[in-house]
């Protein structure tokens, strides 16, 4: 039997989301696929699905990006293949808010605010918490359609107005990898 990996899958992915998920997944002790970012997504979720196999410990984190686009986009299509690959275990996602209009949305758990506090509802692409647990995104629709133990919503990863700059170690998608890991009781650095 093989044993399933234990992965994080974050719903962004273009340059500075990159460097800020790089820069977090560090400082959780996990591995991060960086070739699963892009804008949009550059490889299939088989081709990822092939990465997480590979990566030297666990939590495999993985991006995975849409574009803007509203519809089912690289992004979607490769996160619902990594949903439904056998060997993965999915920890959470973390749902990153955006401007992106005609989308479904999503219902978090809660969100990390630019502050870094835990709230209860869903944030904006700055970070700032609504008045509803439904976070609109380019690429959280398609979450609605499986059961994920954790949906953690974030403003736009690297930005927030400098709150998540990578120059200061990406404190809040830290803080959103951080919480997942801890609410599942699943450290960092789990060797295979």
């Amino acid at each position: 039997m093989v044993k399933k990996r234990k992965i994080i899958l974050v719903t962004d992915g273009d340059t500075i989301a990159q460097k800020a998920v790089e820069i977090a997944t560090k400082n959780i002790g996990g591995r991060c696929i960086s070739r699963s970012a892009g804008n949009p997504t550059p490889l299939t979720g088989d081709e990822i699905s092939q990465l997480i196999k590979i990566a030297k410990y666990d939590p495999v984190v993985v991006m995975v990006d849409d574009i803007g686009h509203p519809g089912f986009g690289k992004g979607e299509k490769a996160l619902k293949d990594i949903l439904n690959n056998e060997y993965t275990e999915i920890l959470g996602i973390v749902a990153v808010a955006s401007n992106t209009e005609n989308v479904n949305g999503v219902e978090v758990d809660f969100s990390i605010d630019y502050r870094g506090k835990v709230v209860p509802n869903a944030v904006d692409k700055y970070g700032i918490e609504t008045d509803s647990k439904k976070l609109y995104g380019d690429t959280v629709d398609i979450i609605n359609k499986y059961s994920v133990p954790l949906i953690v919503g974030i403003g736009d990863i690297g930005k927030m107005d400098g709150c998540d700059d990578c120059t200061i170690g990406a404190p809040i998608i830290t803080k959103a990898l951080q919480e997942i890991l801890n609410r599942t009781n699943k450290g960092g650095r789990d060797e295979n």
